[in-house]
Protein backbone atom coordinates (compact mmCIF):
# COMPACT_ATOMS: atom_id res chain seq x y z
CA UNK A 1 0.00 0.00 0.00
CA UNK A 2 1.24 3.37 -0.77
CA UNK A 3 0.80 5.90 1.74
CA UNK A 4 -0.99 8.38 -0.81
CA UNK A 5 -3.14 5.94 -1.83
CA UNK A 6 -4.48 5.31 1.69
CA UNK A 7 -4.08 9.30 2.73
CA UNK A 8 -6.48 10.30 -0.14
CA UNK A 9 -9.85 9.18 1.78
CA UNK A 10 -8.38 8.52 5.42
CA UNK A 11 -10.02 10.87 8.83
CA UNK A 12 -8.13 11.90 11.16
CA UNK A 13 -10.14 12.90 14.37
CA UNK A 14 -8.65 13.35 17.47
CA UNK A 15 -9.42 15.35 20.81
CA UNK A 16 -8.94 16.20 24.65
CA UNK A 17 -10.61 12.82 26.25
CA UNK A 18 -14.58 12.91 26.56
CA UNK A 19 -14.64 15.29 23.59
CA UNK A 20 -16.97 13.01 21.88
CA UNK A 21 -14.54 11.77 19.48
CA UNK A 22 -15.81 7.93 19.09
CA UNK A 23 -19.16 8.38 19.10
CA UNK A 24 -18.69 10.67 16.07
CA UNK A 25 -16.32 8.38 14.29
CA UNK A 26 -19.24 5.46 14.80
CA UNK A 27 -21.30 7.55 12.72
CA UNK A 28 -19.06 8.88 10.00
CA UNK A 29 -18.12 4.97 9.76
CA UNK A 30 -21.56 4.40 9.22
CA UNK A 31 -22.25 7.16 6.59
CA UNK A 32 -19.21 6.48 4.54
CA UNK A 33 -18.79 2.56 5.03
CA UNK A 34 -15.61 3.84 6.87
CA UNK A 35 -13.18 1.41 9.32
CA UNK A 36 -12.43 2.40 12.57
CA UNK A 37 -8.50 2.44 13.54
CA UNK A 38 -7.71 3.22 16.97
CA UNK A 39 -5.01 5.95 17.71
CA UNK A 40 -5.48 6.03 22.00
CA UNK A 41 -2.58 4.36 23.60
CA UNK A 42 -4.41 3.06 26.36
CA UNK A 43 -7.31 2.02 24.28
CA UNK A 44 -5.20 -0.82 22.85
CA UNK A 45 -4.89 -2.72 25.90
CA UNK A 46 -7.26 -5.75 26.67
CA UNK A 47 -7.83 -5.53 30.63
CA UNK A 48 -9.31 -1.61 30.38
CA UNK A 49 -11.97 -1.35 27.87
CA UNK A 50 -14.50 0.61 30.92
CA UNK A 51 -11.52 2.91 32.37
CA UNK A 52 -10.45 3.69 28.87
CA UNK A 53 -13.85 4.32 27.56
CA UNK A 54 -13.35 2.01 25.03
CA UNK A 55 -16.04 1.52 22.06
CA UNK A 56 -18.75 -1.11 23.20
CA UNK A 57 -19.05 -4.51 22.19
CA UNK A 58 -22.22 -3.34 20.26
CA UNK A 59 -20.56 -0.16 18.94
CA UNK A 60 -17.63 -2.30 17.69
CA UNK A 61 -20.64 -4.72 15.65
CA UNK A 62 -21.86 -2.06 13.88
CA UNK A 63 -19.03 -1.04 11.93
CA UNK A 64 -15.25 -2.91 11.75
CA UNK A 65 -12.97 -1.46 14.25
CA UNK A 66 -9.34 -2.02 14.41
CA UNK A 67 -6.59 -2.08 17.07
CA UNK A 68 -8.71 -1.89 20.22
CA UNK A 69 -8.15 -4.43 22.73
CA UNK A 70 -5.22 -6.57 20.93
CA UNK A 71 -2.19 -6.19 23.47
CA UNK A 72 -1.92 -7.60 26.79
CA UNK A 73 -1.40 -5.31 29.93
CA UNK A 74 1.73 -6.99 30.89
CA UNK A 75 2.96 -5.58 27.68
CA UNK A 76 5.31 -2.07 27.02
CA UNK A 77 2.88 -1.34 23.92
CA UNK A 78 5.10 1.49 21.92
CA UNK A 79 4.20 4.23 19.53
CA UNK A 80 6.79 2.01 17.03
CA UNK A 81 4.90 -1.02 17.57
CA UNK A 82 1.44 0.88 17.09
CA UNK A 83 2.86 2.34 14.08
CA UNK A 84 3.74 -1.10 12.47
CA UNK A 85 0.20 -2.15 13.50
CA UNK A 86 -1.33 1.24 11.77
CA UNK A 87 0.49 0.09 8.76
CA UNK A 88 -1.14 -2.62 8.56
CA UNK A 89 -4.53 -1.49 9.49
CA UNK A 90 -4.65 0.78 6.27
CA UNK A 91 -3.88 -1.61 4.14
CA UNK A 92 -6.38 -3.74 5.08
CA UNK A 93 -8.96 -1.13 5.09
CA UNK A 94 -7.83 -0.33 1.66
CA UNK A 95 -8.04 -3.47 0.20
CA UNK A 96 -11.39 -3.63 1.97
CA UNK A 97 -12.58 -0.86 -0.72
CA UNK A 98 -13.67 1.07 3.22
CA UNK A 99 -12.57 4.62 4.44
CA UNK A 100 -10.46 4.61 7.18
CA UNK A 101 -10.72 6.71 10.09
CA UNK A 102 -8.35 6.86 12.72
CA UNK A 103 -9.66 8.15 16.39
CA UNK A 104 -7.73 8.88 19.22
CA UNK A 105 -6.59 11.30 21.54
CA UNK A 106 -2.51 10.42 21.92
CA UNK A 107 -0.62 13.36 19.55
CA UNK A 108 2.12 11.09 19.51
CA UNK A 109 0.38 8.30 17.40
CA UNK A 110 -0.98 10.71 14.53
CA UNK A 111 2.44 12.38 14.69
CA UNK A 112 4.25 9.68 14.06
CA UNK A 113 1.85 8.42 11.62
CA UNK A 114 1.75 11.28 9.35
CA UNK A 115 5.48 11.93 10.09
CA UNK A 116 7.37 9.21 10.60
CA UNK A 117 9.29 8.29 13.72
CA UNK A 118 12.92 7.64 14.63
CA UNK A 119 13.80 3.98 14.17
CA UNK A 120 15.07 3.16 17.98
CA UNK A 121 15.01 -0.59 18.91
CA UNK A 122 13.10 -1.61 21.98
CA UNK A 123 15.76 -0.39 25.49
CA UNK A 124 15.72 -3.88 27.77
CA UNK A 125 14.35 -4.01 30.59
CA UNK A 126 17.44 -3.98 32.71
CA UNK A 127 18.91 -0.93 30.93
CA UNK A 128 15.46 0.83 31.41
CA UNK A 129 15.38 -0.16 35.38
CA UNK A 130 19.01 0.66 35.98
CA UNK A 131 18.99 4.32 34.60
CA UNK A 132 15.54 4.93 35.86
CA UNK A 133 16.77 3.99 39.86
CA UNK A 134 19.97 6.00 39.03
CA UNK A 135 16.84 9.22 38.19
CA UNK A 136 15.20 8.39 41.86
CA UNK A 137 18.36 8.34 43.58
CA UNK A 138 21.10 10.72 42.07
CA UNK A 139 18.63 12.94 40.06
CA UNK A 140 18.20 14.45 36.37
CA UNK A 141 21.73 16.45 36.86
CA UNK A 142 23.32 13.72 37.34
CA UNK A 143 22.11 11.60 34.13
CA UNK A 144 22.21 14.46 32.08
CA UNK A 145 26.25 15.10 33.06
CA UNK A 146 26.62 11.21 31.73
CA UNK A 147 24.68 12.15 28.67
CA UNK A 148 26.96 15.15 27.72
CA UNK A 149 30.41 12.86 27.82
CA UNK A 150 28.40 9.90 26.10
CA UNK A 151 26.01 11.41 23.48
CA UNK A 152 26.89 15.69 23.39
CA UNK A 153 24.89 16.07 20.57
CA UNK A 154 22.06 14.96 21.75
CA UNK A 155 22.83 16.57 25.22
CA UNK A 156 22.97 19.75 23.68
CA UNK A 157 19.31 19.61 22.20
CA UNK A 158 17.86 18.80 25.58
CA UNK A 159 17.37 20.64 28.16
CA UNK A 160 19.55 20.05 31.54
CA UNK A 161 16.11 19.34 33.65
CA UNK A 162 13.99 17.59 30.63
CA UNK A 163 13.58 14.63 33.15
CA UNK A 164 11.84 12.31 30.48
CA UNK A 165 14.03 13.43 27.15
CA UNK A 166 17.41 13.28 29.70
CA UNK A 167 16.29 9.61 30.49
CA UNK A 168 15.16 8.15 27.55
CA UNK A 169 18.43 9.40 25.52
CA UNK A 170 20.72 7.91 28.01
CA UNK A 171 18.56 4.70 27.81
CA UNK A 172 19.20 4.75 24.24
CA UNK A 173 23.14 5.15 24.25
CA UNK A 174 23.45 3.31 27.08
CA UNK A 175 21.49 -0.11 25.46
CA UNK A 176 22.74 0.54 21.48
CA UNK A 177 25.83 2.37 22.15
CA UNK A 178 24.48 4.94 19.12
CA UNK A 179 23.32 8.43 19.77
CA UNK A 180 20.00 9.26 19.61
CA UNK A 181 20.51 11.93 17.19
CA UNK A 182 21.90 9.22 14.85
CA UNK A 183 18.89 7.07 15.34
CA UNK A 184 16.35 9.81 14.31
CA UNK A 185 18.59 10.30 10.77
CA UNK A 186 17.21 6.65 10.04
CA UNK A 187 13.47 6.86 11.29
CA UNK A 188 10.95 5.37 10.30
CA UNK A 189 8.91 6.99 7.31
CA UNK A 190 5.20 8.15 7.72
CA UNK A 191 2.56 5.08 6.98
CA UNK A 192 0.04 8.07 5.76
CA UNK A 193 0.47 11.21 3.75
CA UNK A 194 -0.86 14.11 6.29
CA UNK A 195 -1.65 16.04 2.66
CA UNK A 196 -4.36 13.09 1.10
CA UNK A 197 -6.01 13.18 4.78
CA UNK A 198 -9.02 15.35 6.85
CA UNK A 199 -7.65 15.80 9.99
CA UNK A 200 -9.43 17.34 12.57
CA UNK A 201 -9.38 18.20 16.14
CA UNK A 202 -12.75 18.90 18.36
CA UNK A 203 -12.87 21.47 20.22
CA UNK A 204 -15.00 21.51 23.35
CA UNK A 205 -16.03 24.48 25.52
CA UNK A 206 -13.38 23.80 28.89
CA UNK A 207 -16.91 23.64 31.39
CA UNK A 208 -18.75 21.56 29.49
CA UNK A 209 -15.77 19.29 28.83
CA UNK A 210 -15.23 19.11 32.63
CA UNK A 211 -18.43 18.28 32.88
CA UNK A 212 -18.20 15.12 30.51
CA UNK A 213 -15.56 14.31 32.36
CA UNK A 214 -16.96 14.15 35.47
CA UNK A 215 -20.06 12.67 34.46
CA UNK A 216 -18.02 9.91 32.35
CA UNK A 217 -16.13 8.66 35.57
CA UNK A 218 -19.31 8.23 37.24
CA UNK A 219 -20.86 6.34 34.50
CA UNK A 220 -17.37 4.16 34.77
CA UNK A 221 -18.36 3.40 38.07
CA UNK A 222 -21.63 2.03 37.07
CA UNK A 223 -20.54 0.05 34.95
CA UNK A 224 -18.34 -1.75 36.61
CA UNK A 225 -14.88 -0.35 36.51
CA UNK A 226 -14.18 -0.75 40.27
CA UNK A 227 -14.01 -4.76 38.84
CA UNK A 228 -12.24 -4.18 36.00
CA UNK A 229 -9.44 -2.18 37.89
CA UNK A 230 -9.61 -5.27 41.06
CA UNK A 231 -9.17 -7.49 38.23
CA UNK A 232 -6.12 -5.66 37.03
CA UNK A 233 -4.58 -5.48 40.45
CA UNK A 234 -4.82 -9.09 41.06
CA UNK A 235 -2.20 -9.81 37.77
CA UNK A 236 0.65 -7.75 40.25
CA UNK A 237 1.98 -5.81 37.33
CA UNK A 238 5.10 -3.75 37.71
CA UNK A 239 3.42 -0.55 38.23
CA UNK A 240 5.33 1.43 35.78
CA UNK A 241 3.74 -0.33 33.01
CA UNK A 242 2.07 2.14 30.59
CA UNK A 243 -1.30 0.38 31.62
CA UNK A 244 -1.18 0.36 35.06
CA UNK A 245 -1.19 4.90 34.69
CA UNK A 246 -4.31 5.19 32.65
CA UNK A 247 -6.68 7.68 34.12
CA UNK A 248 -8.24 6.47 37.28
CA UNK A 249 -6.01 3.43 37.77
CA UNK A 250 -3.82 4.32 40.24
CA UNK A 251 -6.33 5.85 42.48
CA UNK A 252 -8.61 3.34 42.44
CA UNK A 253 -5.98 1.06 43.19
CA UNK A 254 -4.97 3.03 46.16
CA UNK A 255 -8.65 2.95 47.41
CA UNK A 256 -8.84 -1.02 46.71
CA UNK A 257 -5.32 -1.55 48.69
CA UNK A 258 -7.11 0.68 51.60
CA UNK A 259 -5.07 3.69 51.48
CA UNK A 260 -8.33 6.00 50.48
CA UNK A 261 -11.70 5.93 50.37
CA UNK A 262 -13.92 6.18 47.40
CA UNK A 263 -14.63 9.73 47.04
CA UNK A 264 -11.10 10.75 47.55
CA UNK A 265 -9.85 8.35 44.82
CA UNK A 266 -12.61 9.38 42.46
CA UNK A 267 -12.09 12.84 42.87
CA UNK A 268 -8.69 12.94 42.24
CA UNK A 269 -8.96 10.70 39.12
CA UNK A 270 -11.25 13.64 37.76
CA UNK A 271 -8.66 16.03 38.41
CA UNK A 272 -6.36 14.02 36.91
CA UNK A 273 -8.21 13.49 34.01
CA UNK A 274 -9.15 17.47 33.19
CA UNK A 275 -5.89 18.36 33.55
CA UNK A 276 -4.76 15.67 30.80
CA UNK A 277 -7.37 17.35 28.79
CA UNK A 278 -5.71 20.46 29.27
CA UNK A 279 -2.40 19.21 27.75
CA UNK A 280 -3.60 17.12 24.95
CA UNK A 281 -4.88 20.65 23.63
CA UNK A 282 -1.79 22.43 24.12
CA UNK A 283 0.31 19.60 22.67
CA UNK A 284 -1.62 19.47 19.28
CA UNK A 285 -1.86 23.15 19.23
CA UNK A 286 2.25 23.35 19.55
CA UNK A 287 3.17 19.82 18.02
CA UNK A 288 0.37 19.41 14.97
CA UNK A 289 -0.64 22.84 13.58
CA UNK A 290 -1.94 22.24 10.45
CA UNK A 291 -4.97 20.19 11.94
CA UNK A 292 -8.29 21.99 11.69
CA UNK A 293 -9.78 22.62 15.32
CA UNK A 294 -13.83 22.16 14.99
CA UNK A 295 -16.19 22.83 17.73
CA UNK A 296 -17.63 18.99 18.09
CA UNK A 297 -21.23 19.86 17.20
CA UNK A 298 -20.35 20.86 13.78
CA UNK A 299 -17.40 18.18 13.00
CA UNK A 300 -19.70 15.40 11.21
CA UNK A 301 -20.75 18.54 8.48
CA UNK A 302 -16.96 19.46 8.38
CA UNK A 303 -15.73 16.59 7.71
CA UNK A 304 -18.29 15.29 4.81
CA UNK A 305 -17.38 18.49 3.51
CA UNK A 306 -14.06 18.10 3.41
CA UNK A 307 -14.49 14.81 1.54
CA UNK A 308 -16.28 16.03 -0.74
CA UNK A 309 -19.62 14.29 0.39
Amino acid sequence: MTAQGAAQRAVLIAGPTASGKSALALALAKELGGTIINADSMQVYRDLRIVTARPTPEDEARVPHLLYGHVDAAENYSVGRWCVDAGAALAAVERAGRVPILVGGTGLYFKALTRGLAAVPPIPTPVRATVRARLAAEGVAALYAELSERDPATARRLMPGDRARVTRALEVVLATGRSLTDWHAEGMKPALDPAGAVKVFLDVERAELYRRIDTRFDAMLAAGVLDEVRALAHRRLDAALPAMKAHGVPWLLRHLAGEMDLAAAVAEAKRDTRRYSKRQATWFRHQLPDWTWVAAGTADGEIRRALGR
